[in-house]
């Protein structure tokens, strides 16, 4: 399916209060299919502008579209994704990066550079965003769909629990390359001592948020495993079901190394792994490969168990994507976000797609 995409962004002030636009429609008819818009705080019209390009792919993406033609009024955001200007501003380089990612998502992207006055639509939109984030109009459901009995739009009020699955997220206790800072992936490494404390002082935790425990899945490796054992001891007569999906991310070359290590010997190779999620560290797995398989297990889970509560125990990468999908949040939020060992996220899922975040990193049971 072919589409177009518009997409716009402002800031009242440069920096200021801005917000996105972003407008798919139908490839010939011009007829709109998804509308987004949002307000992002105080930034610049370029940060803006971007955000509005990368929600507008995001929603492509979402429609299976596989041609895109892009289209915008920032001179600057068309020249620098078509690769005929240099991105001077380090604050825009990771922005560009998550374009340029979920530009691989389809088979052609085209840009192109258009007046204002044919970008009404997306600059409406961002005016919207702004003026809602101001107070000057009162504010409504962040995204919005022409073709309603396609997409459900957002709501502020909770579904009922009743058909809820609810997913807690534990990342494994310490171990001695935890402790050290250093990467931890496929090797095998066993739980310290402090980190058998904290993977019973995750199991409390777990009790605390709920004892009907449905199931408890762990990652294959065995600081995982011993982890998911201890928490099934503590909830009760759970046994603990081993998922390889559920397994770090492979580090390559770079494991049982610090990051500065790994920065000294590899900094080309690091700063590109940092840029893009689709970069995998030498004789590695990027973190597009593992959001994959992730995903592939979020969807079994919400197949198999359509309520109750299961438990996941696995490590930061694992973790930190399903996060970011029910956050609906952009690829940064993998460099910014951290877990704790033994940490624990807890979301709900419920069959129509909605998704609550419950929280996220809890460690006050450590304490």
């Amino acid at each position: 399916m072919r589409v177009a995409i518009e997409a716009d962004g402002g800031s009242r002030g440069n920096p200021g209060p801005s917000g996105y636009g972003a407008v798919v429609r139908a490839h010939p008819t011009g007829e709109i299919l998804l509308e987004r818009y949002g307000s992002i705080g105080v930034t610049t019209n370029n940060v803006a502008e971007y955000t509005g390009l990368i929600e507008g792919l995001k929603a492509a993406s979402e429609l299976n579209a596989t041609e895109v033609d892009v289209r915008m009024d920032s001179k600057l955001v068309i020249e620098q994704m078509s690769g005929r200007w240099q991105i001077k501003h380090p604050g825009l380089r990771p922005l560009a990066a998550t374009a340029a990612e979920l530009v691989t998502r389809f088979e052609k992207v085209t840009f192109e550079w258009i007046p204002r006055e044919r970008n009404k639509a997306a600059d409406a939109l961002a005016n919207r965003a702004m003026d809602e984030a101001t107070g000057k109009v009162p504010r409504s459901a962040p995204e919005v769909s022409v073709a309603e009995d396609a997409v459900t739009p957002a709501s502020w009020a909770p579904p009922s629990l009743d058909n809820a699955t609810r997913i807690i997220l534990v990342r494994h206790g310490e171990t001695a390359l935890t402790a050290q800072g250093r990467y931890s992936g496929r090797g095998d490494v066993p739980l310290s001592d402090e980190g058998q404390a904290q993977a019973m002082a995750a199991g409390g935790r777990v009790a605390g948020i709920s004892r009907d425990v449905t199931a408890v899945l762990s990652s294959p490796l065995a600081r995982c495993t011993r982890t998911a054992e201890l928490i099934a001891a503590e909830v009760g007569g759970v046994g603990v079901t081993v998922v390889p999906d559920l397994i770090e991310c492979d580090f390559g070359d770079w494991e049982g190394l610090t990051f500065a290590e790994v920065q000294q010997r590899w900094p080309d190779e690091m700063r590109s792994w940092l840029s893009s999620p689709a970069v995998a560290p030498p004789g590695g797995e990027s973190f597009k490969a593992v959001s994959k398989r992730v995903r592939g297990v979020m969807a079994t889970v919400k197949e198999s168990y359509p309520s109750g509560v299961v438990v996941l125990v696995s490590h930061v990468s694992p973790i930190k994507l399903i996060l970011k999908d029910a956050l609906a949040a952009s690829d940064a939020f993998l460099h910014r976000m951290f877990l704790d060992a033994a940490g624990v996220s807890t979301m709900d899922v419920w069959p129509d797609g909605n998704i609550a975040v419950r929280s996220v990193n809890e460690t006050s049971h450590l304490r």
